[in-house]
Formats: C-alpha cells, structure tokens, sequence
C-alpha cells in the first residue's frame, strides 16, 4: 500500500482509582483502575496527523479538567515535542468526540485543520445551549473547547463529516460510532502492520467486544450520553471492521497500557509506543 501511515500512541496523564462501573455497565465487582489517556500521532511525508489532541492542565489552560481529579498529567505539546513534532507542524486533527479529554488542547495548534462529525460538534453547540437542567448532558464538555472550534471555523480550519467517509486523507478512514456521545466516530488507518482502527471511546475495555465471560454479548458504556442501543450498534460495526482481531484495535484509554507494542520513548512515566 502506498497511503501507509506510522502511528504513534502519546501516552499524556492517568486518572486515580476510577471506579470501573463508572465507565462500563455491569462492571460492579470489579474495583478501580489507574485510567490511562492517549492521542495518536500518524505521520507520512509532509503531514503530521492527531488523532484526538488530549487536554490541558497548565495556568494558560481553562482549568476544567481539575473538577474531575486527574492528578497525573503531562503536556500533549510537550509529548510530542519529544518525537520531534512542534505545535505548528501539526497539519490536521481528527476529533473522535468532543469531550474535555479528546478536545482540550486544539487551541495549542493553530495551523491544524480540525475534522469531525457534523452531528458531534453542532449537538454540542444545541445542548450547551439548553436551560441548567439539562447540565448533565455537557458536564465533560469544556465551553472553551467549543469557542475555540467556531474560532477555528471562522478561520476555514474545520471540515466536518457528515458520516462515514473513506480518506479524509489518504489512508485514514472514519466512521460514524454514535453511543458515547451523538456523533462520534472512529478511525482506521492504513499502516505498514496492519489496516488498524483506533477506538475513540467507543471501547474502554476489550472485554466490552468479548463478552464478560467470552460469551460474546457486548458490554455498553455508563459514562455515555447516546442510547444503549447505538451503542451497541457501534460495537457491532467495531468488531466487523478489525474483523474479530483485537491486535487491530488500538484502545485510548488501554488499561494495559499498548502491552505487546514496541515501546518508543518514556517521559516521567509516560509512554509513547509505535503502533504501526
């Protein structure tokens, strides 16, 4: 294939003892976990690729990540800087959704072209608007997140998707994945490796595809906005496309932590692996 990528994981903070069935239905029995957060760099010529753009927690930030308590952070920009990828050099970000830890930190690349679901970025702009009552519904939504896409869009910087669409840029697919949020979506990306998807938060646990016992019946998502049904739809469509294969399938918020994928470079505790 010509249109591969190289695809980078940039491991970038950790969450403390988050309880698992805050994240997963039916996962009751089973504890806390450290949550591991992520974004993906795909790099081919010219082009230096986000898959999601983490957030950010230093005195420049809005500071609305600290109400939900994640004590271990270290800057995206920062993450990248260490293979050798400047903020300006960041030419597209694709954005799987729009929550705080996906979005936080578009405004720190000011030359990036932002693409993301059509549904996701205008039901945002319809709930934020909504009456206090409704707070539930944008209570992982940063406002400063979604000034700075209409910034951008003033700017002729964001496409939006209305649905699937193979490459947005050659090699790199997205499809629609609503459940989480309303629209969000997932990413394949052509790689030497393997034509491999990159989850979003369509999966927080491979166990979600397995089944708690192997039984096969999905597992859907508490911390969603979406109905159970689309959810597990997109499960379902998930799972077709990394054709039952999990090593195809690269989860954000992997709680062991990319094991098994060649390991780049550790900063202060903080992978970066090499996924393709």
């Amino acid at each position: 294939m010509t249109d591969t990528w190289d695809l980078y994981v940039l491991e970038y903070a950790r969450s403390h003892q988050q309880p698992w069935v805050d994240l997963v239905s039916g996962m009751y029995q089973d504890g806390k976990v450290d949550l591991p957060f992520s974004f993906m760099l795909a790099q081919r010529g010219d082009r230096n690729v986000l898959i999601d753009a983490g957030f950010m927690q230093d005195e420049g930030s809005s500071g609305f990540s600290r109400k939900f308590g994640i004590p271990n952070w270290i800057s995206p920009v920062r993450m990248l800087g260490e293979l050798g990828v400047a903020a300006a050099d960041v030419t597209d970000i694709v954005i799987t959704h729009a929550h705080f830890d996906h979005m936080g930190s578009i405004g720190e690349f000011p030359n990036a072209r932002l693409i993301i679901q059509k549904s996701e970025l205008l039901t945002w702009y319809e709930a934020i608007a909504l009456p206090p009552r409704f707070g539930y519904l944008t209570a992982i939504i940063d406002p400063d997140n979604l000034r700075t896409a209409l910034e951008a869009s003033i700017e002729h910087r964001v496409t939006m998707v209305d649905g699937d669409k193979d490459d947005i840029l050659p090699g790199i697919h997205v499809r629609l994945g609503s459940g989480h949020t309303i629209g969000q979506q997932f990413v394949i990306v052509e790689t030497a490796r393997d034509r491999l998807v990159v989850s979003g938060d369509c999966v927080y646990s491979r166990m979600q595809l397995t089944g708690r016992n192997n039984d096969g019946v999905f597992m859907p998502l508490n911390n969603a906005t979406g109905s159970v049904w689309e959810q597990l739809k997109t499960l379902d469509r998930l799972n077709t496309e990394i054709g039952g294969d999990q090593e195809r399938l690269i989860v954000l918020h992997d709680i062991d932590r990319w094991e098994g994928l060649p390991l780049v470079k550790e900063v202060e505790g903080y992978k970066i692996v090499k996924a393709g």
